[in-house]
């Protein structure tokens, strides 16, 4: 009779609700580089088992909210390219050393408020790095931690948060407003900043600046009709170059490393070289040395620094399988990886996130709509499709108006962010062809998944069994440790999975729980909003973390001395903050 009884429980709505439910929070920890996967898994096992109709998942895929989160992430591919972000980068950084920590953080922090904080960051990244006067380890995790707290002081701050808010709509509640977050967002904002203050000795001193040039990783091959051939290194003073270093040398396949001063040259070797691409041009002194971009015959005096986006479509394809003069009219010059050492073949390394290419680069390459998909460009010859004058003009000023109308005047966000993008290509400042290239499905199937999840829960009544249970449960107890248990579960969970993620899961799970407990549910949504936001602590939960983590050189421990007080402070400030601001 029990067994009957559990297989009858197990096998109904509801068990397989909460089954589905269990897969995907094992899903995303088990596949972390993949939630838009697991989410179109969780789609269709609610369609297969009919707990979603098409119908339901129809409404959920243009959810007013999600909507409005595709077309802010559109917009800003074209805030991307105005020079507002590298004006101000140039002007942050001065002798007076505590000012100057002091205005990139505010500045970080205010600039991610409005704008994309993952490009405020990669804008920021090299100016810091290159600065006299600041050890570049003093400010990049602060920098990070900057722009994640400046993404909770607005709706639009963070993709999180407009996830939330898709969410909050998708349950009959109003949007959430643009400000709601802010009053919180500061306090929290300033209270970590001090944290920080109080931990500038902490944190680790990089030697970046002067490893910067030397990481270089530049490919030159000997031809078959060299002068080079059949003379050792020290004959072709390849030994003591001022600029680079020989590091190894390719071999019909054999690597040859150190390379000793008696080590005589023959056609078809590789000579693998570090040091200051700024002086790459050097090598070209030596009869019959071919760099690699020489290949696809683009000049070797135009050269542009990129930076491998996270999410590029290139990740993970070797130079070869890239095609870089095929998909942008660029060969590679010379390759840098933070904090780690790279060999072998130039051909043959595969691309990651957060790769530095110097790229020769041909008079097509400004104009390829698919650069901005894969990079972000540093310095070097300023592509064409840059905004300047009017375009740049109209792309910053006119996202500042179309946020400005749906605050002072009773316009939808998603209204005037429409007019906006129509504005946009009118005036030339986004192509159709960009946005199909980097439409953000991904962040599409995560929300339109984590949608379709809470109206299975919801038809399936695990929604109901939920607000019920926790009512019983807490009974006679506080409202209180229920709202604390939501926030420290979510931060838990950003720091294991994305914050996209953690968001998307955990919403019904709060919104149903304060339902239970017959309060206010906006409370507990604010808790989801600011615990998915909070990572500090992992360098893998944010992709700003990431990026620092690469770029600073920093080690894990680094970011648990410093992230792990931000994030208690964070916390203390948040969880106090939001019944304050939002009373149950």
């Amino acid at each position: 009779m029990l067994l009957t009884t559990m297989l009858s429980v197990l096998f109904s709505e509801q068990g397989i609700m909460i089954g589905i439910f269990i897969a995907t929070l094992f899903g995303l920890i088990k596949f972390q580089q993949y939630p838009e996967r697991v989410f179109a898994f969780s789609i269709l096992a609610c369609l297969v088992t009919s707990l979603v109709n098409t119908d339901e998942f129809l409404n959920n895929a243009v959810n007013p909210g999600l909507v409005t989160l595709l077309l802010l992430i559109t917009c800003s591919f074209a805030l991307e390219r105005t020079s507002f972000l590298r004006n101000v980068s140039t002007k942050l950084i001065t002798q007076g050393k505590k000012r100057s920590y002091i205005r990139v953080l505010l500045s970080s922090a205010f600039a991610s408020a409005i704008l994309n904080n993952t490009a405020v960051v990669a804008t920021l990244i090299t100016p810091i790095k290159n600065n006299k006067f600041i050890n570049p380890g003093k400010l990049l995790l602060p920098l990070s931690y900057a722009a994640i707290l400046g993404g909770t002081l607005t709706l639009v701050g963070t993709s999180t948060n407009l996830i939330v808010n898709s969410m909050v709509i998708d349950n009959g509640m109003p949007s959430l407003q643009f400000f709601d977050f802010t009053l919180i967002g500061l306090a929290a904002l300033f209270a970590c900043l001090l944290v920080l203050i109080l931990q500038l000795k902490a944190l680790p001193k990089s030697e970046i600046k002067n490893q910067d040039n030397a990481d270089y990783f530049v490919e030159a091959e000997v031809q078959a009709d060299s002068k080079l051939i059949g003379k050792t290194i020290e004959e072709n003073g390849l030994r003591n170059l001022e600029s680079f270093f020989l590091v190894e040398i390719i071999r019909s396949g054999y690597l040859i490393s150190p390379v000793a001063r008696d080590e005589h040259l023959q056609a078809g070797d590789k000579l693998i070289f570090t040091g200051d691409i700024s002086k790459v041009l050097v090598l070209q002194q030596f009869d019959g040395l071919t760099l690699y971009a020489e290949k696809d015959g683009l000049l070797r005096d135009n050269l542009t620094e990129v930076l491998v986006k996270p999410g590029a479509t290139i990740i993970g394809l070797n130079l070869k399988q890239a095609s870089f003069r095929a998909r942008f009219d660029a060969a590679v010059v010379a390759i840098r990886r933070e904090g780690s050492t790279i060999s072998g073949k130039l051909g043959d390394l595969v691309l990651q996130s957060g790769d530095f290419l110097v790229l020769a680069v041909g008079n097509d390459f400004a104009s390829r709509s698919n650069l901005t998909k894969n990079f972000f460009v540093l310095s070097g010859v300023k592509p064409e499709n840059m905004l300047s004058g009017g375009r740049n003009n109209y792309s910053l000023f006119g996202f500042l108006a179309a946020i400005g109308c749906s605050i002072a005047f009773n316009i939808t966000l998603l209204k005037a962010l429409m007019f906006y993008l129509a504005g946009l290509f009118v005036f030339k400042c986004l192509s159709l062809n960009e946005v199909k290239r980097r439409f953000p499905l991904e962040l599409w199937l995560i929300v339109a998944g984590a949608l379709t999840l809470s109206t299975g829960l919801e038809n399936s009544g695990v929604a109901q069994l939920i607000a019920s249970g926790v009512q019983n449960g807490l009974n006679g107890h506080s409202v209180f440790v229920a709202f604390v248990a939501i926030y420290l579960i979510t931060l838990l969970l950003t720091e294991i999975i994305t914050n996209n993620a953690a968001a998307a899961l955990i919403f019904p799970i709060a919104y149903n729980m304060a339902l239970g407990l017959g309060v206010d549910p906006l409370p507990f949504i604010m808790a989801v909003a600011f615990a998915a936001s909070g990572s500090f602590i992992s360098p893998y939960g944010y992709q700003t973390n990431i990026m620092v983590y690469n770029a600073g050189n920093y080690k894990l421990k680094d970011f648990l001395r410093v992230g792990t007080p931000v994030s208690i402070t964070y916390s203390l400030v948040v969880i106090s903050m939001i019944p304050m601001v939002f009373p149950f």
